[in-house]
């Protein structure tokens, strides 16, 4: 566990590093947005690279990211209108995505300086990161006490648990937004990888990507990842909903048993180098996005321009636009409750993974 400062705010505030090690594994997070700067991870012959999308200073996140390694809040992803009524008052929110809200407004959380801890124990190597959102925060109600706290387990698992308290009603919905291209930051892109998602179904989208409110089967469709299929072998399908989003960047319904408190989610494989990624989480949605806004358009980590489609993420979160839909999961915090989740990224290697493809 390493701990140091990463860089200087605008307005003069210190924001500092964090590193934990785990074995092979080494993840990095800075203090701003709550960010995972990097996870390195080997491949199936030991080589060791990193497996997200990045920049190599604090200018980077601060002047023009796409949420790379973020914490999202208040309220992941999109609520249409950027309005919601909650005992019967009226909200709303910063319109940020067009005429809608997206990922906690202008300034969310993934802008925002947060206060860090460490908790590394002999067993473990851990920091949590706390934040205060006040009253009003992007239009939001209510003082929010929230925190996220990383913790690499000896078995090269990250996990991830967010906790939050508030001091009258509000809606909460937390995520992790990193970038995954597990080829290793000299691949061009992530359509080779192979993908499963644990979903029967997943949420049409609209105008602006909001959720119709339907829940669509995936059985038949290019949405139907319950077996691993390349990313690449159907975004480009003529699909009305692919082609609203520019490839994927939808709710998956999760329906995979809870064992131990969660359920399994996700597998993501690069077949080339082997290295795979296992999602596990509390939480009932996934929101697998594509990187289609991705354009070449970032410089990122040791000069590379992030183009089209070369990181994709796995987003665990309650549905999108949920405030405005009963039928969803409720998002609703109250006073005296507290908000707990938690999801689990585990990092190997599969040995046959490229001999699979070949065989296909």
């Amino acid at each position: 566990m390493q701990r140091r400062p990463y860089g200087v705010m605008p307005d003069g505030r210190i924001v500092e590093e964090f590193t934990l090690r785990a074995g092979a594994i080494e993840v990095r997070a800075i203090s701003y947005g709550a960010i995972i700067t990097d996870i390195l991870a080997p491949d199936r012959d030991g080589h060791r690279e990193s497996v997200v999308l990045g920049h190599d200073a604090l200018a980077g996140y601060v002047g023009h990211s796409p949420y790379f390694g973020a914490v999202i809040g208040r309220h992941a992803n999109r609520i249409a209108g950027g309005r919601f009524t909650l005992d019967g008052v009226g909200h709303q929110l910063d319109t940020n995505d067009g005429p809608n809200h997206l990922h906690g407004g202008f300034v969310g959380f993934d802008k925002q300086l947060w206060t860090g801890h460490v908790l590394t124990t002999a067993a473990d190597a851990a920091i949590r990161l706390e934040l205060a959102s006040p009253d009003g925060d992007a239009g939001y109600p209510g003082t929010l006490q929230a925190s996220v706290t990383y913790l690499l387990s000896a078995g090269g698992t990250l996990v991830v648990d967010y906790h939050a308290t508030c001091d009258q009603p509000t809606v909460v919905n937390l995520t992790q937004h990193s970038y995954f291209n597990l080829a290793g930051p000299r691949a061009t892109d992530i359509l080779s990888h192979e993908l499963a998602i644990v979903a029967e179904h997943y949420s049409p989208v609209g105008a602006g990507l909001i959720p119709t409110g339907a829940m669509a089967p995936v059985h038949g469709s290019a949405f139907d990842f319950l077996r691993a299929h390349p990313i690449g072998e159907r975004v480009g399908d003529a699909d009305e909903q692919l082609a609203l989003a520019g490839g994927y960047d939808h709710n998956f319904v999760l329906s995979g048993a809870i064992e131990h408190g969660l359920r399994h989610a996700a597998r993501a494989c690069d077949p080339v180098s082997g290295r795979t990624l296992s999602v596990h989480t509390d939480q009932p949605g996934l929101q697998f996005y594509s990187g289609n806004f991705l354009d070449g358009s970032i410089v990122g980590r040791g000069g590379q321009r992030y183009a089209h489609r070369s990181g994709f993420c796995l987003e665990t979160q309650h549905y999108p636009d949920s405030p405005n839909h009963p039928s969803f999961p409720s998002v609703v915090l109250a006073p005296g409750d507290e908000y707990a989740s938690r999801t689990t990224f585990t990092f190997g290697t599969d040995r046959d993974a490229r001999s699979r493809q070949e065989e296909q």
